[in-house]
């Protein structure tokens, strides 16, 4: 079973507090034998959570309040605001009535650097592109990733088969993504999970950055759909292969393609797809998807 909390420690001048619950219990109707019984459900939590950096608000993203420290360094990571944790210098999160809002203080040049690119931001769960306003903002240029490692079609299938004792919020409410960092040999050592899939990648990067731990010694799981922002997420930080329980995109798979990542999907307890660069995965022959 996965511990309750892992990969505790942060900067000593961050600060965070508990804030609310990754769920809410409601009480419900459903119908049974003809008849309307009233229960008691879990819902799952979902808030804004406003990003604001050196006292300038940047974005705000509706998530569930959990893993906040997590979630504000590895949006900042992947989405290029920092290279990495050191470049954090405090981090506070505060909770008000409306939502929540983690300052953070990065170093006077990466603060400079994001003046500069600054533009108005609404996050949300669905499908937009946060705030977007020219096309040639879509496909940032993204580094190749690393050699990274060779995983066996067994160890993803055992990574499958593990990853829902890890998801502690979608079992009590059926309605939260998770990311999840395994081991070669398949073995999870954690997982994020949010109702926004985007956030529960961008949880499980900080949880990375703050581990040191290397993008290339494992591979990632996502229980979403593998949407271009998620290679794109992946490529940032040099995560050499992705698996996604759904389908890929057409982007998806060209950044995929461009970047050297090996893209999983259709990622079943009994078969799986590669979609790009399977030299990495032993036990598989796969075909690059044609047409893409």
């Amino acid at each position: 079973m996965p511990p309750s909390d892992v990969l505790t420690p942060t900067p000593a001048s961050t600060q965070q507090r508990k804030v609310r619950r990754r769920s809410e219990i409601i009480t419900c109707f459903r119908l049974h034998g003809g008849a309307v019984v009233p229960r008691d459900a879990a819902i799952a939590t979902e808030v804004p959570v406003a990003l604001a950096f050196n006292g300038l608000s940047h974005v705000v993203m509706m998530s569930t309040p959990s893993d906040l420290t997590d979630f504000a360094i590895g949006f900042s990571i992947s989405e290029g605001i920092l290279a990495g944790a050191d470049e954090l210098l405090d981090l506070e999160v505060q909770e008000g009535e409306t939502g929540i809002r983690v300052g953070m203080t990065i170093t006077p040049e990466r603060f400079a650097e994001l003046q500069k690119r600054r533009r108005n931001m609404t996050g949300r769960t669905g499908c937009g592109l946060c705030g977007v306003d020219d096309l040639t903002q879509v496909a940032r240029p993204l580094p190749r990733v690393g050699r990274g490692v060779d995983v066996g079609i067994g160890a993803i299938h055992r990574a499958l088969d593990a990853l829902p004792a890890w998801q502690l919020a979608n079992r009590e409410t059926g309605a939260v993504h998770a990311a999840a960092w395994a081991s070669p040999a398949g073995e999870i050592a954690f997982a994020r999970e949010d109702v926004g899939r985007h956030n529960a990648l961008d949880k499980l990067i900080g949880a990375m950055a703050r581990g040191r731990i290397d993008p290339e010694a494992g591979f990632t799981v996502i229980t979403s759909r593998c949407s271009f922002e998620m290679v794109q997420k992946a490529a940032t930080i040099g995560i050499p292969i992705l698996v996604a329980i759904s389908a890929p995109t057409t982007m998806a798979l060209r950044i995929a393609e461009r970047t050297g990542i090996t893209l999983v999907a259709l990622a079943r307890s009994d078969s799986v797809t590669v979609y790009a660069n399977p030299g990495r995965i032993r036990g598989t022959t796969t075909p690059r998807l044609s047409n893409a």
